[in-house]
């Protein structure tokens, strides 16, 4: 049977090998279509918990887009929205792409009757079931993927966690007037050195950030390696660490005003960096009845719990569901042969103790809430004010190794 643990994973152990992820800021096209589509949903929820939401954002030269499918009451300034989270971003002067020009056209419409139905009187529902847990059901077909590792204290691969701090170090800057000349748009790049599983040297680091006209690149190179990079990179080794920024030159023209955005297209960024495997569902703009984002959330939740009750050093959870079914598709719980209990037995706390149906992870997790605009920018996982985020079941997990 073919091995479906990655290469880096089973290179022998003092082995040197790099890995290399890559963030971008809140003023990325992506992201800003993100922070519109999640500023929606936020909107809806807070008049209505249980709306359903699915908003997709394109965002051009000049011009927005919203379109997708909402199935709620809840009154909505689309527009008003729009031009809120595009400002909020940086793009608030007035000149290029700003949130006081842009045209938003707002193309949103009813939740299909057919999905609607699915998800409100599940597949268990319909069988007889009386259980108040299983009559949500999933509100599409589609396979989900949680991490954790020992790398970092947020139990996150190192080589995304370093960029995404970067690059929130980047917006920060700009925003305090640190260095007034950078503009919205950037990007973050950190590749790392790994002895076996752990990493020792951050070999390179690339910034790419917009900035006004006629500055001096090299000045730009100083400037970040002391106000960004310096700060950020000191629980590593960097000596000799090689340093690119604006390797193709000027980076006056950035955001949507020189490229298109589009909800949900930086999946990657918002999840493990590559490190681990994506289902390859987006999150931004969905409601928690999408298992895309709320079973994701609990992947994470429940990987990162067993990593920090010790029971492994890694550990990569896996789940699977069916269009207005509740009960998960599959469960698999992969440790990379780090763990410290029988892989068999680790794969039964975990169905014993997390319940993945929709409705158990939105109750649990509290996902009725206004909560997702921050998640739209600097990665869903690894920050601490996110509820799929807590390590509550680490003595439960203890108590079922033992």
């Amino acid at each position: 049977m073919a091995s479906t643990v990655p290469l880096h994973r089973i290179l022998p152990a003092m082995a040197n090998w790099f890995f290399t992820s890559e963030s971008v800021t809140e003023g990325h096209p992506d992201k800003v279509a993100d922070r519109i589509s999640d500023g929606i949903l936020d909107a809806v929820l807070a008049q209505d918990p249980y709306g359903r939401v699915a908003c997709e954002t394109m965002v051009t030269r000049g011009r927005v887009i919203v379109a997708g499918e909402i199935g709620s009451d809840a009154e909505l300034d689309v527009e008003g929205i729009a031009r809120k989270a595009i400002a909020s971003t940086g793009y608030d002067h007035g000149e290029g792409f700003s949130a006081s020009t842009c045209s938003v056209e707002d193309l949103i419409g009813k939740q299909s009757p057919d999905i609607a139905g699915g998800v409100a009187d599940s597949l268990e529902a319909r069988q007889g079931s009386t259980d108040p847990l299983d009559h949500l059901g999933a509100g599409d077909q589609g396979i989900m993927f949680g991490y954790a590792v020992r790398e970092t204290p947020e139990f996150m691969p190192a080589p995304i966690d370093y960029a995404h701090k970067l690059a929130r170090r980047l917006a920060f800057v700009r925003k305090e007037g640190i260095l007034d000349y950078l503009g919205p748009d950037g990007k973050t790049q950190v590749t790392l050195a790994y002895e076996g599983r752990r990493p020792v040297t951050v070999r390179r680091i690339l910034i790419s950030s917009m900035h006004k006209p006629g500055i001096d690149q090299k000045r730009m190179k100083q400037d970040l390696t002391e106000a960004v990079i310096d700060p950020v990179i000191q629980d590593l080794d960097h000596d000799g660490v090689e340093i690119l920024v604006n390797p193709s030159g000027r980076f006056e023209v950035g955001g949507p005003e020189a490229d298109t955005g589009l909800t949900g297209r930086k999946i990657i960024v918002d999840t493990y960096g590559g490190t681990a495997r994506h289902g390859g569902g987006s999150f931004s703009g969905k409601d928690p009845t999408k298992v895309d984002r709320s079973a994701a959330y609990a992947a994470r939740h429940a990987a990162k719990n067993i990593v920090a009750a010790g029971l492994a050093d890694e550990c990569e959870v896996q789940l699977s569901y069916a269009i207005g079914r509740a009960v998960p598709f599959s469960l698999r719980v992969e440790t990379f042969e780090t763990e410290q209990v029988d892989p068999r037995r680790l794969n039964q706390i975990a169905r014993e103790l997390f319940d993945f149906r929709p409705e158990a992870i939105i109750r649990r997790l509290d996902l009725r809430r206004p909560i997702y605009t921050p998640t739209s920018a600097y990665g869903h996982f690894g920050r601490a004010e996110f509820p799929w985020e807590q390590t509550n079941m680490v003595d439960a997990l203890v108590r079922e190794a033992t």
